[in-house]
């Protein structure tokens, strides 16, 4: 999903608040983890993940993986913490996260 600047800075002005809802650690991306990450990303829409791994490179090619490989944008990464978002389009359109048009 392409978003434009506006809409960045307005998902890291959201997310500024949120504490990580998942920690990557040193098992990295196993099955079990994946598949909370895309249930946690499908209720949420906007989430922190923390990535505790032993270099810069191994923890790009984890947030690399996971919004390669579900269709989520990286809005922003802060250290070990990356902030994600990925729209819901099967959630009532009360309920999900409204962010501003282009």
């Amino acid at each position: 999903m392409n978003l434009s600047e506006h809409q960045k800075k307005y998902l890291r002005g959201r997310g500024h608040d949120l504490k990580p809802l998942l920690m990557v650690g040193d098992a990295g991306l196993s099955d079990s983890l994946l598949a909370e990450f895309e249930s946690t990303l499908a209720h949420h829409e906007l989430i922190k993940v923390k990535v505790r791994a032993g270099d810069r490179e191994t923890r790009d090619n984890m947030i690399d993986t996971l919004c390669n490989g579900h269709s989520a944008s990286l809005i922003q990464r802060t250290g070990n913490v990356a902030l994600l978002y990925r729209a819901n389009p099967e959630k009532k359109p009360e309920k999900r996260l409204r962010i501003p048009s282009r």
